[in-house]
């Protein structure tokens, strides 16, 4: 007998009655444990969008996820992205949560094979371990973390290659020479999934600060 959470917002979690079931072993030899060279791996990177065109399911959940722990974080300030993908890719989802306004808090992607950043950020961007889920931190600082689904901080911080195109996008007619095709695009940008961003929110005890208490009240109300 098995209870599962299934849900995109939710780590995938199986519970098994002890009585009810019985260990053998497979007789294969044991897999190396997940660690954080695998986020170095081209495989491990989660690209933005599916093959459809849409945005990616894993995306919107991370983020939302990721937004409640920032919104924790930074105590509802505005906060500053660094600049490339982060900026590009999360800006329009990290707006609507915390707009822009005076005293904004630094964000900075951080991680396993990441150069120290300097100054530091007041926040850092960091994945979750392949294996346990558990966030990254800085070996002897003390920093105030995020922590972000690993796949999708992987492609954050080395997205791979980049199509060489044209700034009109598409080479001038008649000239042939093996191309890229354009990406997809999705007709909208990016949202949090509003599920991930609500259940991570109500389970964060700093959420129910007086400062944060509208977001905790809505997340209820919701």
């Amino acid at each position: 007998m098995a209870t599962r959470i299934d849900d995109c917002g939710s780590w995938q979690t199986v519970w098994l009655e002890p009585d009810a079931v019985v260990r053998r072993s497979s007789g294969l030899p044991d897999r190396p444990p997940r660690n954080w060279a695998d986020l170095g791996r081209a495989e491990h990177r989660v690209p933005p969008v599916e093959a459809d065109g849409s945005w990616s399911r894993r995306w919107e959940a991370a983020v939302g996820v990721m937004l409640a722990h920032l919104v924790a974080a930074t105590e509802n300030h505005p906060v500053t992205l660094p600049a490339g993908p982060a900026a590009e890719l999360l800006g329009h989802a990290v707006a609507r949560c915390l707009p822009p306004g005076p005293d904004p808090r630094s964000v900075g992607l951080a991680g396993p094979g990441l150069p120290e950043l300097w100054p530091r950020p007041d926040v850092l961007l960091v994945p979750r371990h392949p294996g346990t889920g558990e966030p990254w931190r800085p070996p002897g600082l003390k920093a105030t973390v995020v922590p972000l689904d690993s796949g999708v901080w992987a492609y954050l911080t080395s997205p791979g290659e980049t199509s060489p195109m044209p700034a009109a996008g598409v080479l001038p007619e008649g000239v042939l020479r093996d191309d890229y095709p354009l990406p997809s695009r999705p007709w909208r940008l990016l949202e949090a999934h509003a599920g991930a961003f609500r259940d991570t929110l109500v389970g964060l005890p700093a959420i129910r600060s007086p400062r944060l208490r509208g977001y905790y009240d809505a997340a209820y109300r919701s």
